[in-house]
């Protein structure tokens, strides 16, 4: 994948992105994980996660499918090293690679199932992504698109208006790189475009009811540490000023009782 193709290879790339897969892999698996029984996939059947980082969601993702061969594949290397470390015990059927989503290597019409996660919004041209997904999946074969919406994050309004935020800071600055802030939303539309049958659309609930607070805020620290700065550039603002606003949504997830919440959808289809 070219830079243009991976906008923010940078920011994917830093520490602080290893931390924020697992804050998110603790805060949204256990809810997420049922959506799959209703794939009604059993046996050898071959599983392709795309974007998987340090293969959080892989590993579980072998663990719920005992009979399955799993690939993980990701842009950048760096993450794959986490992945494979460990994924140690599950190397039997685990294979990572680093590859272009653009340009899968697999064959036409080769898997059950493409999962996809948090990678949706950090792409530009996603459709020309979701069109390769449809070329490798078989027929009958389940999509099931995790995609972020920064439309979807509510906190306490203070002297920061949160909403305002999230829309002058993370939507502007994926607008200029040419990638879908509120991709989210868009997704039922974009699987119906590319023609998925029993389209569902689901939303993990992460809160300070049903996720420890400490998870929680690891998100945010993770994206503050990791964004802070291409955030100011996109909103003109200094980096100083970025975290503080962010560390205040930290402080309101942190302090009791205060309810924040993050609706995270999930888009699943079926190709015909």
């Amino acid at each position: 994948m070219t830079q243009n193709r991976n906008p923010q290879a940078e920011q994917m790339g830093d520490e602080s992105m290893v931390r924020n897969l697992a804050y998110q892999a603790d805060a949204i698996w256990p809810q997420e994980k049922h959506l799959f029984d209703r794939y009604r996939l059993s046996g050898p059947v071959r599983i392709l996660d795309v974007g998987c980082g340090t293969g959080e969601i892989t590993r579980r993702l072998a663990e719920h499918y005992p009979d399955a061969s799993l690939v993980g594949m990701d842009i950048l290397e760096s993450n794959l090293v986490f992945a494979r470390r460990d994924s140690e015990k599950l190397s039997d059927r685990i294979a990572y690679e680093q590859g272009d989503a653009f340009a899968l290597r697999f064959e036409d019409a080769s898997i059950d199932l493409l999962v996809c996660r948090h990678m949706s919004q950090a792409v530009p041209d996603f459709p020309q992504v979701l069109a390769e997904f449809t070329r490798v999946l078989k027929p009958g074969g389940i999509l099931h698109l995790l995609s972020e919406d920064y439309g979807m994050l509510h906190f306490p309004v203070t002297e920061l208006d949160p909403d305002r935020f999230w829309n002058e800071h993370a939507v502007r600055f994926l607008n200029s790189i040419g990638c879908d802030g509120r991709i989210g939303r868009h997704s039922p539309m974009l699987l119906e475009n590319a023609g998925y049958l029993n389209i569902t659309m689901d939303f993990i609930t992460v809160d300070t009811l049903r996720v420890p607070r400490a998870v929680f805020a690891g998100i945010i620290g993770a994206w503050r540490d990791g964004y802070a700065e291409v955030l100011a550039e996109a909103s003109g603002r200094t980096v100083e000023a970025v975290s503080g606003d962010m560390n205040q949504l930290i402080h309101a997830i942190e302090t009791p009782p205060n309810y924040v919440v993050w609706h995270v959808p999930v888009v699943s289809g079926r190709k015909p």
